[in-house]
Parts: structure tokens; C-alpha cells; sequence
């Protein structure tokens, strides 16, 4: 790891509390950055943010505009810049067969991964237009271009964000901001059990699951001066499992718990 490539760089990264949140805000403020640990849950935010310097920690739903507007509010008066956002918060525990969907799963899921993306980006470009400069990063899944059981919504809301990746890219350019995205593959953010990890990694092509930690070094890189000519682009960390023709033989979702058969 060469450190210092953010230097001086404020970053908010939301879902920060955990998983692969907390390895990025980890890993840039290694790099120099000054970083906003942003979370639902605030005392998770406070835990990450505690031992990393200069860091600040902050409660916010993204899915919430007014929480969004104080999020950037407290980012101003801390740093009073932004150059750098990570929208990485989602809802992932979202399994539901389509037959058994309902409004509110649809609506949940959508305004979180989607729209909440839309909330922090529209305030992080407006300010980072006026700058000249600055970078957005948002955290999409495979889903986005293959399928997961019993994910329509979760699938749906990560297409949308490749897309609005794209938009944003030609947008934004002509002010100098690039947006791209990063797409984890299966990622152990909870400690799975051993054996999971070997049934979940079998058909992997590098033969295992990956771990945060190797999202941190495609951000940083997505971050910095390194990626100056990078917009619009979709970064793969996924151990492969995207470039093969056949799915992994282990399905979170299963056909056996589909309703009716």
C-alpha cells in the first residue's frame, strides 16, 4: 500500500459502520484523507471513526433527505470542502421471491439503495461543481447486469445505479467531477462459517470469497489522482465471477424456496 495518495482529500463514505464501508473509510484515512464515517447506526460510526485521525462520525439515513442535508451540513463546517463520496449504504438482507412481494419491501429497498444514492450525489455534485473537482463513487453488485433469485428489487435498484453512474459521468464531467462505480462479487462481511465460505467460493474463478478489505484498494485507486481520466466506468472486484458464463453453484435464494413448488 503506497500511503498518502488522498492526502489533504475530505471523503464521506456512508455505510461506514461495517463491512465494506468500514474497510474504505479505513483505508482512506491510511491514504491522508480526512473522512466523514457515515452510518444509520451511529454508534458503529463512532467505533470506526474513533481511531482513525481527524476523522468525523456522523448518524445519517440516506434515505432521508433532511438527515442527508445535515450529514453535508456537519461535513461543511467540520472540513469545509467534499471531494470525495462513497455511496456504499444499502439494504442487502432483501431476499423475497417475487410472488410475495408487497409495496412496502419494493419501496424499503428502492429508497435506500437507490434514491438514497440520488440524495447524497445531487449534494456532493452541486458542491463539488462549484469546486471544479471531486470524485463519486457508488457501490453496485452484480445484480446489476446478471440476476439473483429472489432479488427484484435489490437487482433493480443496483441496475439503476450503474445507469445513473453513466448519467452523472456526462453531467458532471464538464465541471471536472468523475462518478464511477465499484462492484464487490461475494463478499464475506459477517464472518461466515468456514464451510460456507468454501460452498460460496467453489465456482468462484479464484477459488474463494472475497474479503472488505479488497474493495478498499479499487476506492482508493476510483479517489485519486491515478484514476484522473476515469469517469463513467464500471470497476469489477469480484474475484471473477462475472466473466464466466455459469453462476455460482451455491444460491443464497434457492429454487426450493420458491412459494408453491
Amino acid at each position: 500500500m503506497v500511503e498518502g495518495r488522498l492526502a489533504e482529500k475530505v471523503a464521506i463514505v456512508t455505510g461506514a459502520g461495517s463491512g465494506i464501508g468500514r474497510a474504505i473509510a479505513e483505508r482512506y484515512a491510511a491514504e491522508g484523507a480526512r473522512v466523514v464515517v457515515s452510518d444509520i447506526d451511529v454508534e458503529s460510526a463512532e467505533r470506526v471513526a474513533a481511531p482513525l485521525e481527524g476523522a468525523l462520525a456522523a448518524a445519517c439515513n440516506v434515505a432521508d433527505r433532511s438527515a442527508c442535508d445535515a450529514l453535508f451540513s456537519a461535513t461543511l463546517e467540520r472540513y469545509g470542502r467534499l471531494d470525495v463520496l462513497v455511496n456504499n449504504a444499502a439494504l442487502t438482507a432483501t431476499e423475497r421471491h417475487f410472488l410475495d412481494a408487497d409495496d412496502a419491501w419494493w419501496d424499503d429497498i428502492i429508497d435506500v439503495n437507490l434514491t438514497g444514492s440520488y440524495n447524497t450525489a445531487l449534494r456532493a455534485a452541486r458542491l463539488m461543481a462549484a469546486q471544479r473537482s471531486g470524485v463519486i463513487i457508488n457501490l453496485s453488485s452484480g445484480g446489476a447486469s446478471r440476476a439473483h433469485r429472489g432479488n427484484a428489487a435489490y437487482d433493480a435498484a443496483k441496475g439503476g445505479i450503474e445507469a445513473f453512474t453513466r448519467a452523472l459521468a456526462l453531467d458532471l464531467g464538464p465541471y471536472g467531477v468523475r462518478v464511477c462505480t465499484l462492484v464487490p462479487g461475494s463478499v464475506d462481511t459477517k464472518g461466515l462459517p468456514e464451510e460456507e465460505r468454501r460452498r460460496r467460493g467453489i465456482n468462484i474463478p479464484l477459488q474463494r470469497v472475497g474479503v472488505p478489505d479488497e474493495l478498499a484498494g479499487p476506492a482508493v485507486f476510483l479517489a485519486s489522482d491515478d484514476a484522473a481520466y476515469v469517469t463513467g466506468s464500471i470497476v469489477y472486484s469480484d474475484g471473477g465471477m462475472l466473466a464466466q458464463q455459469r453462476s455460482a453453484t451455491v444460491d443464497i435464494f434457492p429454487v426450493d424456496r420458491f412459494p408453491g413448488l
